[in-house]
């Protein structure tokens, strides 16, 4: 009996889509070419048919292939896992593997460790180590993986997902997804347009196939009417097409015409394919049936072993004489691995569908009562522990939360789903209340964490509202969970009347809690701008935590203080409670810090605006380090946008950008407008030295940051207005900047936090001196400078000054400009600021030249463009290009080789030896990526476009030194 999946037949009507693909296989790894093809149609379009085909055509690549399951969607990662499979097992457990990667190479049960308190419990460094797992086998040979049906594919395999189309593996590495469109979940469809807009996705739909080319390859030998009849009633779904002529051929002459139904089962099944593939079970007899059953129901475990136990009183003979029979009649087909699966997932689906309820549960529970005799962890039983259930049974339901426990940190989403299960059966007696409220808690913080923030919150409103008397332990922390998510989801007003309305009850919480809610207060006051108004309180909270020898809530209390007042302008108050908190947190360590991780993220960023930017990266690293290790992703955006804020102040762009990256990663997954608003300002306001003159990437993003911000009053909205005008003003916009400041801080900017006030006000001196009102721009600078000197930081005087150069400039007097400016970068330097160093040394080279003071001119030009080259910060590198003060003489090199650095130089030469990239690499002991970014920047710089361009200008070099 021919099989009646595509991948048994010829492969018709899929010329374009081959001829895509080839074109994106001749370019892997390039610039500009896809990282993901995306194959979408509805079911039996031959979406599989043709990922074989692809795969085949992938010749001399490593070819990875994995499929995503409708009955294991809360497996994690079972979609990746199962394409790992496919690798050599030495080369997942070599050394050059990261451990971190384990959960996704070997499934559910790797998780055990980490739940116990081993490994990283950070699932977005799991990401990370995933996607260099898949770089270092593209670096091989260059790499497919392919993942099919990833409609059914369980949340953490999508937010993996998401995570490798944003953040593409190095080198040949080439992810092709295939999926049904209509049961496309929102989430996977969004992050696939997101690709397509960013580039790095191809978009590969399929049609119906062509009538002709359909009846001319696999009905040719049939009645041109008959066939004609057939193909129309299929519409030109492959797989529907198949059936029927397999029906047409066995004598159901009439069905062709007759066979029409195409409304979907609830497996998304056409019903008339249904019918058809039903059909084909009906001569089965019991014990085959029951064999068919049991693969449909077991999945990843259909093993001889485990189909042996679940098929009933059989022999071991017996059970192979069926399993013999079902394979030739191709209804089942053996993997690589010695597993059983039913020839295609529609099949599978329908079987299970038509398999009677208490018979799956049957086959349920006695793959996990087998899979627990084997000693396999709670997170690889659960899925048919779940499916066993028919009814309460504490039992189970110790299982399936000791799973959600090893899945809370890398499927947080799973987790959630298990605790549920086990919520929804629990009875509603008091002998439960008080397991049904720690899980509940439970449930509640695993939402928040996976991205369901409004689920979150609504299942914690009501849990508060059914706390009692007895309950005020779980009260208080499902309060202090609760205003989190409130703040997240921009709701900071609701955030600190629950928190307050709770600190004021009577009795009230005890002083454990009562510094939770407090410090929970102050955090969601500074969203706001009201930070004045809950001063007192947090001096209340600090008392508290003293008072009762509460360690880290005083470490708590203090750096929050010292964030508060560092907002505020206070440079002196917030310097005393860093200085405090900094002394207390030094001494303790790590599992004493992890109670209150949140507390170094106030602490970094009180030291950043504080400009002590040794001291904020190293707390910012540390408080990195604990919750990565304990699972706290909700600290993560904020000390990743603290560190990025140090590096680029520091000039250390191409780190600056990865936090700043890895910051929107999370803040995506976490699912707060906000938390991304946030996110992206600093993204924004790193791209825009970092990209070259001209580029428009970080007004794009100041855009979405602003988009995401809505109509938030929160501060990070105000930012991200900010951001905008900044943007902006580079771009030539100068309206457009004015207008984004003033509507973000109001016409005296009092909607601004006072910490950020002189640098947006030395934007706006720039916007109306450009636009004409020399009046407005003098108000301004003078502000700048009142400001800054109240607070009486470095960074915050260099902005006032560079105010008051522009001003200078505009009134033509170079030779003050040039000194303000000069005085400006001064002013940076003592705490390392030195991208703003490098701008203000710009400035100033332009009017010293102007002034005529040449020597003057080329030493600060010379600092500024090293300082630029080595920090990657390429805008600066072209403004230095443009404003580089004329020789005096006749170079001895071609002036473009001047602009080299010493590394750049050093590549040049090699190139003009001949070496290639690699070459390079190998003998300078850099990455081939280092190498082709110093080639990027030698080209941009030298004005040529090839190497033997560039080989020739070094040959004219070395002569003309020579000479």
């Amino acid at each position: 009996m021919p099989a009646l999946d595509g991948t048994a037949t010829m492969l018709v009507g899929r010329s374009e889509e081959l001829r895509r693909f080839d074109s994106v296989i001749a370019g892997l790894g390039k610039d500009g070419v896809p990282a993901v093809v995306d194959i979408a149609a509805d079911a039996g379009m031959g979406k599989s048919r043709l990922l074989s085909e692809l795969c085949a055509r992938a010749r001399g690549l490593t070819v990875l292939r994995g499929r995503a399951t409708e009955y294991e969607r809360h497996t994690p990662f079972q979609t990746f896992t199962d394409a790992f499979a496919d690798v050599d097992r030495a080369l997942l457990d070599s050394d050059d593997v990261p451990e971190a990667a384990a959960p996704v190479l070997y499934g559910a049960d790797s998780v055990h460790g980490a739940a116990s308190g081993t490994g990283n419990r950070d699932r977005f460094g799991l990401y990370r180590a995933v996607t260099e797992v898949l770089s270092r086998l593209g670096e091989r040979s260059g790499l497919v993986m392919a993942l099919d049906d990833l409609h059914w594919a369980d949340p953490a395999s999508l937010e993996l997902l998401d995570h490798l189309i944003r953040h593409r593996a190095s080198g040949r590495v080439l992810l092709v997804v295939a999926r049904r469109e209509r049961q496309t979940p929102h989430s996977l469809a969004a992050a696939l347009a997101r690709g397509v807009d960013s580039g790095a996705v191809l978009r590969m739909p399929l049609r119906p196939l062509p009538e002709q080319d359909s009846i001319e390859a696999l009905a040719s030998d049939l009645p041109p009417g008959d066939a004609s009849k057939i193909y129309e009633s299929s519409e030109g779904n492959p797989l529907y097409l198949l059936s029927l002529l397999h029906a047409y051929r066995h004598g159901a002459s009439s069905r062709g015409t007759t066979v029409r139904g195409h409304d979907d089962t609830a497996s998304g099944v056409p019903s008339g394919l249904g019918s058809l593939l039903l059909d084909e079970l009906t001569a089965l007899t019991e014990a085959q049936r029951r064999t068919v059953e049991a693969v449909a129901v077991l999945g990843d475990h259909a093993t001889p072993a485990m189909l042996s136990l679940t098929t009933g009183p059989t022999t071991a003979e017996e059970l192979d004489d069926c399993i013999g029979a079902l394979a030739r009649r191709d209804l089942l087909r053996r993997g690589s691995d010695g597993r059983w699966t039913l020839r295609h997932p529609l099949l599978r689906a329908l079987v299970y569908e038509h398999t009677p309820a208490p018979r799956r549960a049957e086959i349920h529970r006695g793959a996990a009562d087998e899979l627990a005799r084997a000693g396999a962890s709670a997170a690889e039983r659960a899925h048919h522990v779940e499916r066993s259930l028919v009814g309460w049974d504490p039992v189970s339901a110790a299982v399936l939360s000791e799973a959600a426990a090893q899945f809370a940190d890398t499927a947080p989403a799973t987790a959630a789903h298990l605790l549920q299960v086990v919520l929804r059966l629990m009875p509603e007696a008091p002998a439960h209340a008080q397991q049904r409220g720690d899980l509940t808690l439970a449930r509640a913080r695993a939402l928040g964490v996976g991205g369901s923030l409004r689920e979150s919150r609504d299942l914690l409103h009501t849990l508060i509202s059914r706390s009692g008397p007895d309950d005020a332990s779980l009260r208080g922390d499902a309060i202090a969970l609760c205003a989190m998510m409130e703040r997240h989801l921009g709701h900071s007003p609701e955030a600190i009347a629950l928190l307050q309305r709770e600190l004021v009850r009577s009795p009230g919480p005890e002083p454990r809690q009562a510094v939770s809610l407090g410090l929970a207060l102050g955090m969601a006051a500074l969203n706001t701008v009201s930070y004045p108004d809950v001063r007192d309180d947090i001096e209340r909270t600090l008392a508290t935590a003293r008072s009762h020898g509460d360690l880290m809530g005083e470490v708590g209390a203090l750096a929050l203080g010292s964030l508060g007042e560092a907002y505020e302008g206070e440079t002196e108050a917030a310097r005393r409670f860093a200085d405090a908190a900094a002394g207390l947190a030094d001494g303790l360590t790590d599992p004493n810090l992890t109670e209150l991780c949140e507390s170094l993220v106030w602490l970094a960023w009180a030291e950043a605006l504080l400009e002590r930017y040794t001291d904020a990266e190293r707390h910012a690293d540390r408080g990195l380090d604990i919750a990565r290790r304990s699972g706290q992703v909700h600290v993560m955006p904020h000390l990743l946008s603290s560190k990025a804020f140090v590096h680029l102040n520091t000039c250390r762009l191409p780190s600056a950008l990865e936090s700043a990256e890895e910051a929107e990663s999370v803040a995506r997954a976490i699912g707060s407008s906000d938390l991304l608003a946030f996110t992206l300002c600093f993204k924004a306001l790193i791209l825009l030295p970092h990209r070259p003159l001209g580029d428009t990437r970080a007004l794009l993003t100041a855009e979405e940051a602003v988009a995401a911000a809505g109509g938030s009053r929160h501060w990070w909205a105000s930012l991200a207005g900010c951001v905008l005008g900044h943007t902006a003003l580079v771009s030539g916009d100068q309206y457009r900047a004015q207008d984004a400041i003033l509507r973000a801080g109001g016409p005296e900017l009092l909607g601004l936090q006072p910490s950020i006030r002189p640098g947006q006000l030395d934007t706006l001196v720039s916007t109306a001196l450009a636009i004409g009102d020399v009046e407005q721009a003098a108000r301004w600078a003078a502000r700048a400078v009142e400001e800054a000197d109240r607070m009486g930081l470095h960074g915050q005087r260099g902005a006032a000054l560079r105010a008051e150069a522009a001003l200078a400039q505009h009134q033509g007097d170079a030779r003050a400009a040039a000194e303000l400016f000069e005085r400006a970068a001064q002013a940076y330097a003592p705490s390392g600021a030195r991208l703003w160093e490098a701008y203000s040394l710009l400035l100033a080279t332009v009017q010293a030249q102007a002034a005529g003071d040449r020597p003057r001119a080329v030493a600060m030009w010379e600092r500024a463009r090293r300082i630029a080259d080595d920090g990657g910060a390429r805008l600066l590198s072209d403004l230095a290009a443009l404003v580089r003060p004329p020789a005096e003489e006749a170079p001895l090199a071609p002036t473009e080789l001047d602009q080299l650095t010493a590394r750049e130089w050093e590549i040049a030469e090699l190139v003009a030896e001949g070496l290639s990239n690699q070459a390079i690499a190998t003998k300078l002991y850099l990455s081939r990526r280092t190498v082709e970014t110093h080639l990027s920047a030698i080209y941009r710089k030298t004005s040529v476009s090839s190497r033997s361009a560039l080989a020739s200008l070094m040959t004219r070099a070395a002569l003309d030194r020579r000479a």
